[in-house]
């Protein structure tokens, strides 16, 4: 079995060498070759043609971000970004995801030996998981931004069923998917719950900006939040998100409680709170995203009744989370992207004629 081709661009060299040994170090795993700036890795794509980019954000003579726009319009292939993660540098890197990177990690503290170790597979782990990232999946993320926005309607001409809730959990590929989702949604939707795996100081970045280009209001939840229609709800980094149901309503509760299938925000943890808060009022959908989390989650709801949507291969970035959910049958329908919205609100509404 051949193993994935890797280069690897990065302006310091130290960080280049430490990369590979990584990278190299896994069975199937080959860095065929290392690049210095943007204008070097143009060069060694042609000549090496790898399977799978890991690219610096900040980088001499042309950054990351202008390397990566024009690699996806010219020659689309997986990208996992290296990029520094904190509140300053989150705005690149969602920029980068929207532009069709796969995944992101930061940048390694070569002097510190501790943690190093969890870093490596991390790192191997996600250059394995963008090698079976689906490229079809992002040149048609790329091609849909170049088309002229389409005007969307600001509420629905239907009604809600009260008390439902739409929960949404998505990994590897979901900051774009859940966005897709979200414009869709009008302004008079049920709540919308979203744990998406994303680190801390990602997710309020994250939650203003889905704020800003949405229709409805998206909020990094908070504790004890009432939740409202027209209003989406996303889990900080490092914290589980449920729900309470008292005096009529329901509110947001968070917990540092143990990461659930290596995560915090889990997916499984969102779906059971839901579920036994809210019954079988509630749209269950399964994103994008690497692993199984989620898929237990979603059985369940479907077990109690709720109608469950997983996204499809052909749509999806990465089919773990969705295709788990959907090997043990907890799926009632397997939508693409595009039809999840539309059929999730349907679901919900008075007249459920609507996908």
């Amino acid at each position: 079995m051949s193993k994935v081709k890797v280069l690897v661009v990065d302006d310091s060299e130290l960080i280049r060498q430490l990369l590979s040994q990584i990278i190299n170090s896994a069975d199937d795993l080959e860095v065929v070759g290392v690049a210095v700036d943007p204008y070097d890795a143009r060069d060694k794509i042609k000549q090496l043609n790898p399977d799978v980019l890991t690219l610096d954000i900040e980088m001499p003579k042309m950054d990351g971000i202008s390397f990566l726009r024009n690699l996806m319009k010219l020659r689309p292939m997986p990208v996992v970004m290296i990029s520094t993660l904190t509140e300053k540098g989150a705005p690149a890197t969602l920029e980068a995801l929207d532009l069709g990177a796969v995944d992101y990690l930061p940048k390694p503290k070569v002097d510190q030996v501790q943690g190093l170790h969890q870093y490596s597979i991390d790192i191997i782990e996600k250059v394995r998981t963008a090698a079976t990232a689906n490229v079809y999946t992002l040149e048609r993320m790329q091609n849909a931004r170049s088309r002229i926005p389409i005007e969307r309607e600001k509420s629905a001409p239907y009604g809600f069923r009260p008390g439902y809730i739409i929960a949404i959990g998505a990994s590897t590929g979901g900051t774009e998917a859940i966005k897709e989702v979200l414009l869709g949604m009008p302004v008079n939707c049920p709540p919308v719950l979203l744990s998406q795996h994303i680190p801390p100081v990602f997710s309020a970045t994250y939650a203003d900006r889905m704020n800003r280009i949405c229709d409805i209001s998206v909020f990094e939840a908070k504790d004890d939040m009432k939740l409202e229609n027209g209003c989406a709800y996303l889990a900080p980094g490092d914290h589980h998100l449920k729900i309470v149901y008292k005096g009529g309503a329901y509110y947001t509760k968070l917990d540092k409680s143990e990461p659930v299938n290596r995560h915090r925000p889990a997916v499984d943890v969102m779906f059971e709170s839901v579920l036994d808060a809210a019954g079988s009022k509630v749209v269950g959908v399964l994103l994008t995203g690497m692993g199984k989390d989620g898929a237990n989650g979603l059985l369940k709801m479907r077990d109690a009744g709720c109608h469950t949507i997983a996204q499809d291969k052909e749509s999806s970035v990465v089919w773990g989370m969705p295709g788990a959910a959907v090997a043990i049958g907890a799926a009632v329908d397997v939508l693409p992207l595009e039809k999840i919205f539309s059929k999730a609100l349907s679901c919900c509404s008075n007249r459920q004629n609507l996908s």
